[in-house]
């Protein structure tokens, strides 16, 4: 018998261990919970390197506190030893997606949200599922997943069509925006959105700190925005990746300060 290897992510510990205790009867489920983001990272990452992956997470959509419908997903890495903070439903989704492509996420939320249950399939979700749904239904769900089929209660399928259209819109618009930008204003972004200061910045790019400065005050003019976290939101909707943060070394090519 092929047995589905679920964890459970869910700050509450009796509604965790009552869905762990149930799905645990099942013949062909093996669970384990956790009771945080970091806490679900740590545990794939203990799971991946013994060779026993999970193939199914079932995330509480509010982890980590009622997170407001606005908030854009934003990929938590997995770095080695784990991480520590505060990881919420969303971000988890897509830190494990990224982390672990293989692996099938279910949200399991208290109340549908078109705008979150859009937000949680972008981040690589294949379901929402409300918490109080029956055990049945949920099995469904799990076994649905692991043939890359995507779940949504049917109330919740035109808010989150809608959503989905609204996003593509917003990404195109912000695509024109970061087009707009010169090859080395692109790179300080790339920077920006890795969580790199601006000594940092000036150090990798082979730059002044006076002239990242001035690189960075262009990015947010050209991006029309005021803050360094809502250039990173607007590059992340254009699908702006972060730079790489490896062994690799610097990027760029030494300039002088007026670059």
């Amino acid at each position: 018998m092929v047995r589905i290897r679920v964890l459970v992510v869910d700050d509450h510990r009796i509604f965790a261990e009552s869905l762990a205790a149930a799905l645990a009867a099942e013949p062909d489920v093996d669970v384990s919970a956790a009771g945080s983001g970091p806490a679900a990272l740590r545990s794939l990452e203990r799971a991946a390197a013994e060779g026993r992956r999970f193939d199914v997470l079932l995330v509480d959509a509010d982890l980590g506190g009622n997170v407001p419908a606005v908030r854009p997903a934003v990929p938590v890495p997995v770095q080695e030893g784990g991480v520590d903070g505060v990881v919420d439903g969303i971000s988890l989704v897509a830190a494990v997606r990224t982390a672990q492509p293989a692996a099938r996420i279910v949200v399991l939320a208290e109340k549908d949200d078109p705008r979150r249950a859009a937000l949680a399939l972008q981040a690589g979700a294949g379901g929402w599922v409300a918490k109080d749904c029956s055990l049945s239904r949920l099995l469904t769900v799990i076994r649905g997943v692991l043939r890359d089929e995507t779940h949504l209660p049917p109330a919740l399928l035109t808010g989150v069509l809608r959503e989905l259209t609204a996003a593509r819109k917003h990404r195109t618009e912000s695509e024109r925006l970061v087009e707009s930008l010169t090859p080395r204003e692109r790179e300080v972004l790339r920077c920006m959105v890795a969580g790199l200061g601006r000594k940092a910045v000036a150090e990798r790019l082979y730059l002044s700190p006076h002239t990242v400065r001035t690189h960075m005050q262009n990015v947010l003019g050209k991006l029309g925005v005021h803050s360094t976290l809502a250039a990173v939101a607007l590059a992340r909707r254009a699908g702006v990746g972060p730079v790489d943060l490896g062994p690799a070394g610097r990027i760029g090519v030494e300039e002088s300060s007026s670059a």
